[in-house]
């Protein structure tokens, strides 16, 4: 918990850490945690999600140009339009469920292709291996994967020849709603090199105790997950027969579009899904204020059962006209499954919906 160490000459730092923005003992077992946890070389911790993305940006320099699928957090959307383009980055925003618009959008300058899978709110399974091969025909172009929605327990984008892997550990890696922080994986030494140069001198990096919390949590990884892949399945399954509801975003069931790819590259589903109803906002806002068990609130991946409307919420200053074209409308509805009997959990749905399309 120093924020500076001890050197035992002027040329030798004990135990080799300097300072504390340089590296120190609990962050330096955590990015071990990280890197082992994804099969990879190398592991990061930022002091957020977006300190993981913002730095990995970094990368980037001036002329270079970074291609983005558009179905993305509304964060990631407001980094990569408002703020680096300021840097000289062309950033290019596609639908990359097209392997057609990808390959149309790759120039000459292309450095970087970012993506999330499964996206954020749509639940869309982008293939990371197809991805990654055509992206790589076109010479050393960074593919860059976050994988906040899944996890490296039910996912590892290294596998498929993804380059970095990018997190929100403060979702289901950590799964305890009691800690900010993120991370990111490498297995090149040269982006390795690069990315702990950003880290240090940019100061992005999380606190000591911050990264001892997520140390803990990554013990529970495992049943936690299992929990969460079992509970969303089975209320998923149950919202899809509800007469009230339009569609069901969970690579999990049949009917799910890219379920075959999710079988490919993950080992299942997590909590983390969303679901569509045939009313409008009013609706929406009835179904979250009359809710028991769930709680109206950003974020996901905690041990509570959480609910938002992305519309309004995580994607609010998305444009509109990109909401409307990726139906980010008022009627879809995200969900976080907690750690909750899911029997308690459907009863809470269902009598919120209920509510909601109550004709008084």
């Amino acid at each position: 918990m120093s924020s500076t160490f001890k050197f035992k000459s002027l040329t030798e730092p004990l135990n080799n850490f300097i300072y504390g923005r340089l590296g120190n003992p609990m962050r330096d077992t955590l990015e071990q945690c990280l890197a082992s946890l994804e099969g990879g070389k190398v592991g990061f911790a930022f002091a957020s999600g977006m300190g993981a993305i913002s730095a990995t940006a970094l990368l980037l320099n001036k002329g270079d140009h970074l291609i983005s699928n558009e179905d993305v957090y509304g964060g990631t959307y407001t980094l990569f339009s408002e703020f680096i383009p300021r840097l000289g980055v062309e950033v290019t925003f596609i639908d990359m469920m097209d392997p057609n618009n990808l390959e149309k959008a790759i120039k000459k300058n292309t450095k970087m292709v970012y993506f999330e899978t499964p996206t954020n709110p749509s639940i869309k399974v982008i293939d990371i291996e197809v991805t990654v091969k055509q992206v790589k025909k076109h010479g050393n172009i960074m593919v860059v994967v976050d994988n906040t929605f899944l996890g490296s327990y039910l996912q590892r984008p290294l596998d498929f020849g993804a380059d970095i892997v990018l997190y929100s550990l403060t979702k289901f890696m950590n799964g305890n709603s009691d800690v900010i922080l993120g991370g990111a994986i490498v297995n090149d030494a040269g982006i390795a090199e690069r990315l702990r140069f950003i880290q240090r001198i940019v100061g992005i990096i999380p606190s000591p105790f911050d990264c001892y919390l997520v140390n803990r949590s990554l013990k529970t990884l495992a049943i936690r997950m299992e929990r969460h892949k079992v509970t969303s399945l089975a209320i998923a399954k149950w919202l899809y027969f509800h007469p009230q509801i339009r569609d069901v975003m969970h690579p999990g069931l049949e009917t799910h579009m890219q379920q075959h790819i999710a079988k490919k590259q993950s080992t299942g589903h997590s909590g983390v899904f969303s679901f569509a109803h045939f009313g409008n906002l009013k609706n929406s806002e009835k179904l979250c204020a009359a809710l028991k068990v769930f709680t109206l609130a950003v974020s996901l991946g905690g041990h509570e059962s959480l609910i938002e409307i992305p519309s309004q919420m995580t994607h609010k200053l998305v444009p509109e006209d990109v909401k409307k074209r990726l139906g980010i409308t008022d009627n879809v509805i995200r969900v976080s499954v907690g750690l909750e009997d899911y029997k308690d959990l459907i009863e809470d749905l269902e009598q919120a919906l209920l509510v909601a399309f109550c004709e008084k």
